[in-house]
């Protein structure tokens, strides 16, 4: 699938198998950066068949209608993964919700490269999948991306205790929320 979104320096684009490669390059250069803030990565993670695994995974959530996930590329740079900005457990009905999540490349951060994705997934999410709310939780001592989701507009709304497991430990998570205002 071809879909891809563009703003002034990125594109956002989901992926297809023969990225598998790129993607690999970007999760083990940001092995060690991301440990702290996402699951114990067992070493079977880093292979070119786990990629294409994940991607699949992507499509088929893509397909369902539960994920939306874009790799991040700069404009002026389109072979090299810099990040990803992802919808999850998108919830239709009464609830018209999701959960946001986020990564960046070590060598990319504070650039304002997050700061402009994560806009241009809430558009996305609000003008086109037409959601009502979107939910990013936090673990608190990540002020950097705590900063990053204020300045696209989301609201503190809460902290939830031992939340998600995150490098082998329960952790609280600051919850995050921005409204779609046009569909009050």
């Amino acid at each position: 699938m071809d879909i891809q979104f563009k703003t002034p320096r990125l594109t956002l684009k989901c992926l297809n198998e023969s990225d598998a490669e790129a993607l690999l390059d970007y999760f083990k250069k940001n092995a060690d950066f991301l440990q702290p803030w996402e699951v114990v990565r067992e070493p079977s993670f880093y292979t070119v068949e786990n990629m294409k695994n994940l991607i699949e995974d992507d499509m088929n959530g893509l397909r369902a209608g539960h994920t939306l996930r874009f790799w991040i590329v700069k404009n002026d740079n389109p072979d090299r993964l810099i990040g990803s900005v992802a919808l999850s457990n998108i919830i239709r009905g009464v609830f018209q919700s999701a959960f946001l999540g986020y990564r960046l490349d070590k060598d990319e951060v504070n650039k304002g490269y997050m700061t402009e994705a994560i806009q241009k997934m809430v558009a996305i999410a609000f003008d086109k999948l037409k959601l009502h709310r979107i939910e990013a939780n936090i673990i608190p001592r990540n002020k950097r991306s705590i900063r990053t989701v204020e300045k696209a507009g989301f609201e503190y709304e809460g902290i939830s205790k031992k939340y998600l497991k995150i490098n082998g430990v329960w952790e609280d998570h600051i919850h995050m929320v921005i409204l779609n205002e046009a569909m009050e």
